[in-house]
């Protein structure tokens, strides 16, 4: 088995690290990507020897021995989890399904006998914001401010989830000053906006750090997959909520994650300093109300930017005058950028939160985390940015309220 840290203390920097990592064993095995496995069983082996592994893995460890079956262990699950884990810093990485399937199992591995508090601190991904507030998992959960944290802390607290840039916000949370007001709760960040390329949590005193690795990790638009990364002793809790439920990752998408850790940084700046032209071409726009992105002047008043965070990211959002209708005209509108849900691919994408990621989200919980119905929300891809801002501008041409009778009746939002 690969150690997740084994090339990190070579003073590699991250990006060469990003290229490298997971592949340590490659001229050992001789290969030059990494090996697919696609088996769903595997040959046991000596019965005693089978055993000990059998146990090793129902109990959240890895193999001893033989692997036994995939829903157990895969080895190209492993090795992404191990490249993953080494760009955050982490002991140990658990990859699933998808993003809320992440979640769910940290839920679940957080809970203890007399803990089953949960602080959450809005706004969340308007999933994460779902399965908080109905108690699907049968939490008790106290929705919250960033400075309200250490208020609702009790005795009974499991753990308190964050998300920090904010969806679809991108308000800021201050990572050590949430774990300081946690006074020793496991606090779990959810950091899929920043990528262990601008932000590592695990550095700043968070427990966990989860991701949908759907969005930037994978970067293509390809792939459903979830994965935090966490010491050794939650990545065993974890791992034996994934045994028992069964949410694994398939083979196919681990090896398309892995191959795309490559370009991370690349792909992940290069979007950012799009996203930072857009996002101030767009505060001088007559059509535009307002715009949320941390780097603008005045929107990151603790400065975690370069003292937390290497960088503001390729996710903004903005408010168009005109409200939802409105809202509804530029999405109808653009042609460059792709009207869908989901964030972090190659392409750009723009949609509608309210009317779509967190229509789930009640609306007194929307309204207090400024979810409006005109709020839009951009995830800037690697196109040239002259040519997004030419896209967005005439989309916005097309959203004046009395350009066209027939613009001011369109009320359908494009998903």
């Amino acid at each position: 088995m690969m150690k997740p840290n084994s090339i990190r203390h070579k003073g590699l920097s991250f990006d060469t690290l990003a290229v490298h990592a997971g592949r340590e064993d490659f001229q050992e095995i001789g290969v030059h990507a990494p090996p697919l496995d696609f088996s769903t069983t595997y040959p046991t082996g000596p019965l005693e020897e089978a055993t000990a592994s059998m146990d090793a893995m129902a109990n959240g460890g890895p193999p001893s021995g033989s692997f036994i079956y995939a829903r157990l262990h895969n080895p190209t699950v492993a090795r992404y989890e191990s490249a993953l884990a080494s760009l955050e810093g982490a002991e140990a990485a658990v990859a699933f399904a998808s993003g809320m399937a992440a979640l769910t199992a940290v839920l679940l591995a957080v809970r203890e006998r007399g803990k089953n508090h949960v602080v959450a601190v809005r706004p969340l991904y308007g999933g994460s914001d779902h399965l908080l507030d109905e108690g699907l998992l049968g939490h008790e959960v106290t929705f919250v401010a960033p400075d309200g944290i250490s208020a609702a802390i009790r005795l009974d607290t499991a753990a308190v989830i964050l998300e920090t840039p904010g969806n679809p916000t991108l308000s800021l949370v201050d990572i050590e000053d949430a774990v300081r007001q946690a006074n020793g709760v496991p606090v779990v960040v959810d950091s899929t906006f920043m990528t262990p390329v601008l932000q590592r949590p695990l550095e700043l005193g968070a427990a966990m750090v989860l991701h949908s690795a759907t969005k930037f990790l994978g970067g293509h638009g390809d792939v459903i997959a979830g994965i935090v990364a966490a010491s050794e002793e939650w990545a065993t809790r974890l791992r034996k909520v994934r045994v028992a439920t069964g949410a694994v990752l398939h083979p196919l998408a681990a090896f398309l994650l892995h191959r795309g850790l490559p370009t991370l940084a690349v792909r992940v700046k290069t979007a950012q300093d799009s996203a930072r032209m857009i996002a101030e071409r767009l505060e001088r726009h007559p059509q535009v109300t307002s715009v949320h992105y941390p780097g603008l002047a005045g929107q990151d008043p603790q400065g975690l930017v370069g003292r937390q965070m290497a960088g503001p990211g390729s996710v903004l959002a903005f408010e168009v005058a005109g409200g939802f209708e409105a809202a509804g005209r530029v999405l109808g509108a653009v042609q460059l950028m792709v009207s869908a849900v989901s964030l972090g691919a190659t392409d750009t994408l723009i949609q509608h939160p309210a009317g779509l990621t967190h229509r789930c989200v009640t609306e007194e919980g929307r309204a207090a985390t400024g979810i409006s119905e005109s709020l839009l929300r951009i995830s800037v891809g690697l196109e040239d940015p002259e040519d997004l801002w030419a896209d967005i501008e005439q989309a916005l041409d097309q959203a004046e309220p009395a350009r066209e009778a027939g613009h001011a009746r369109a009320t359908t939002v494009v998903g």
